[in-house]
């Protein structure tokens, strides 16, 4: 800024001083509703509003051609403010405060002015404040955005320790916002390496059910916590179910945080029983057999070869057909009058293969071990290679 009231403010920065008593005071009598500065202590808002106004004198000597939104002094304000918690909305109230009180400070040493100059003033003035207030806002948001990816990253920190079984206490659960004891359903569902996810969207869909939970990605799938608190497990696994893309799979604990490492571990073992690009959410207790035979590859070849291997030998034809058969069978409750009900065949017509398939094994389909053995083969083809 050119002519008299450059001069002006010239004069005013060895008395910035002042001009800082007088913001203060403003910052906490015009409006004092709006003022949020309880994070920030007495001597420190002090020495910001000291920085700024020195900042606007200077500009307003040099001219406005060296405001960028890279200021050093604005940016370091808005830095520290965001830093501290104080809404933006109060930090620029604060800039238009301290441009209102250095204006107000140069018409008091100006004198006579004539119209047209006090006008170039007026413009050179709140030219400063804008740029610096442009300059506060992004500085600010930039600082805000990083203290949220900080945070999120620490809130990914905290449910991966609780994933993987690491300390649980109530610092955890608090930071988190979760119960620390009671009930707990934990899900997994697959994530693709595109960010596909088997359960788009699932804490959006829950809260609007008000069922409250917290999601975690990681590197092939996305675990959920899910308080129960009083709700149904059934309930929230029918909502998780509606929105099924691919696999997922659920276990509940009542252990609260303390139990969520290992109902994890179970609900991916439960994945692991589901084919791929299967569309579901299964239950950890709908699926003890298949998650039995997935931990040990090898009885589960061996029982499959002992029970099931002559009729996987046959040709295809003859080999549904007798595995159709004994499915219908066992799940009638080995009721052959059922089963052919299901096949839409004749009650012989169901002995027969029944009798065939006993010969081919070389096992009598009769008693308890063996209905569960043959049970546990049949579940063990369904498993994912």
């Amino acid at each position: 800024m050119e002519g008299p009231l450059s001069s002006v403010a010239t004069a005013w920065l060895p008395d910035v001083d002042v001009l800082t008593d007088r913001l203060v005071t403003a910052v906490f009598t015009d409006h004092p509703a709006w003022t949020d500065y309880r994070n920030v202590p007495p001597d420190d808002l002090r020495d910001g509003c000291r920085r700024y106004l020195t900042r606007v004198l200077e500009l307003l000597v040099g001219g406005t051609a060296g405001i960028t939104d890279d200021d050093p002094v604005a940016g370091a304000i808005g830095r520290q403010r965001a830093e501290q918690g104080v809404p933006l909305e109060v930090m620029l109230r604060t800039f238009r405060l301290g441009g209102r009180v250095v204006w107000e400070a140069l018409l008091e040493r100006t004198g006579e002015v004539a119209p047209a100059d006090l006008g170039a003033a007026a413009t050179a003035m709140w030219t400063v404040v804008d740029g610096l207030s442009s300059a506060l806002s992004t500085s600010y948001r930039r600082a805000e955005a990083e203290q949220l990816r900080r945070d999120d990253q620490r809130r990914h920190a905290l449910l991966e320790e609780v994933v993987a079984g690491g300390t649980t206490g109530q610092r955890v659960a608090d930071q988190l916002d979760l119960p620390l004891g009671g009930a707990y359903l934990v899900v997994v569902a697959d994530l693709d390496p595109d960010g596909k996810a088997a359960l788009p969207n699932p804490q959006t869909a829950l809260g609007a059910l008000g069922i409250r939970s917290v999601w975690h990605v990681r590197t092939e799938t996305t675990v959920g916590l899910i308080p129960l608190d009083g709700h149904d497990p059934a309930f929230v696994l029918a909502k998780l179910r509606a929105l099924a893309r691919g696999r997922g799979a659920a276990a509940r604990t009542d252990d609260g945080l303390a139990g969520v490492a290992a109902a994890h571990r179970l609900a991916v073992l439960a994945l692991g029983t589901l084919p791929r690009r299967t569309a579901a959410v299964v239950e950890i207790s709908d699926r003890y057999a298949e998650a039995l035979l997935l931990r040990s590859p090898e009885l589960r070849r061996r029982i499959v070869d002992d029970w099931l291997g002559p009729v996987l030998r046959l040709p295809p034809r003859e080999r549904d057909v007798l595995l159709q058969t004994l499915t219908a069978w066992l799940e009638a409750d080995r009721s052959a009058g059922v089963a052919a009900d299901r096949l839409y065949c004749h009650r012989n017509t169901v002995l027969n293969r029944l009798h065939r398939a006993s010969t081919l094994i070389g096992h009598p389909l009769t008693g308890r071990q063996a209905y569960v053995e043959l049970s546990l083969a049949l579940s063990a083809l369904e498993l994912p290679a």
